[in-house]
């Protein structure tokens, strides 16, 4: 189990190195309540998942091989954003569904990228291939402590901006983010998981009581697109998630509208889907009750964004 002594020494250790996310009230009118957004997609990188790549770097000894990790993208941006600023080599292996926006941030950073495989295990299969050859040091998206305590400084962030949250709706690939984050509150506050209809994993196993393979398609399978939730978070998750709700890819599309329209802000499918939730009616609260979402991605190319909205 990741306790709350591990995601405090990382959040320690990492805290030169990522940004204290800002939080924004908004009302919104399909449940008539304040509800509180976590604006972790303005992370360095794009996402919340600098966090735990710099927790895995910093404890790590890594060699002449440098780290290497498999990735829909975010993750394999946030590795190579996070070996960059701290001097290591970075080989990054995306599979061919990964978005052009994401590779093209991942190469910005200047890792090798290797873009091979249908999907993301295929990726991971072919990294973890080269980690046994080479040496590199491996730095998994989801399920390795180091990972699962980086993103559950989020909670512990979170915790201390909007302290007396009831609820917190949270998206689900791999699990890592809701792991950490359950981990830090330990059914303090009611986490809610938050899947795409057609990336189920969580839901599936919470089900089936053990983890179970799916095969994720749909508009945001390019980051909540792994086909088993991580075996560290599910053990959380049996205690620690009290249910996952399911959108549709229609949810998640206007979720990214409203974030635009009321504030602005350019998300991603993945980092807009615990929003989705909650406009959609996949979870409905109760009345008072005080809700946190988590927005967590923006990496997207404007081209893509802009189809949202028609003229």
């Amino acid at each position: 189990m990741i306790s709350r002594d591990a995601i405090n020494r990382a959040a320690q250790r990492i805290a030169p190195h990522v940004r204290r996310t800002p939080v924004v009230e908004i009302t919104v009118e399909s449940v008539a309540l304040p509800v509180t957004l976590k604006l972790e997609l303005l992370q360095h990188s794009g996402s919340f998942k600098a966090r735990g790549a710099f927790n895995t770097l910093l404890g790590a000894d890594i060699g002449a091989a440098g780290v290497a990790t498999a990735s829909g993208g975010n993750h394999g941006a946030a590795v190579a954003y996070a070996a960059q600023r701290l001097g290591a080599k970075a080989k990054i292996f995306v599979p061919e569904i990964a978005s052009p926006a994401k590779v093209a941030r991942i190469a910005s950073y200047g890792a090798e990228i290797v873009q091979q495989g249908s999907h993301y295990d295929e990726a991971l299969a072919l990294c973890e291939a080269w980690i046994a050859a080479s040496g590199a040091t491996s730095v998994h998206a989801y399920d390795a402590e180091p990972t699962l305590e980086g993103q559950g400084t989020l909670g512990r962030e979170l915790e201390a901006q909007a302290p007396g949250l009831d609820t917190l709706l949270v998206a689900v690939g791999g699990g890592g983010l809701i792991g950490g984050i359950a981990a830090w509150y330990q059914s303090g506050v009611k986490i809610i998981g938050v899947e795409p209809v057609t990336c189920n994993t969580l839901h599936a196993a919470l089900a089936a009581g053990q983890r179970v393979a799916v095969k994720p398609s749909g508009l945001a399978t390019d980051s909540l697109g792994a086909s088993t939730v991580g075996r560290l978070m599910f053990e959380i998750a049996k205690d620690h998630v009290a249910e996952v709700a399911l959108v549709s890819d229609d949810d998640i599309r206007n979720a990214q509208r409203v974030l635009w329209r009321e504030l602005q802000l350019v998300s991603e499918p993945g980092g807009a889907a615990a929003f989705a939730a909650l406009l959609s009616g996949a979870y409905r609260p109760e009345k008072d009750e005080r809700v946190g979402v988590i927005v967590c991605g923006a990496n997207t190319s404007m081209d893509v964004f802009g189809k949202l909205f028609p003229q």
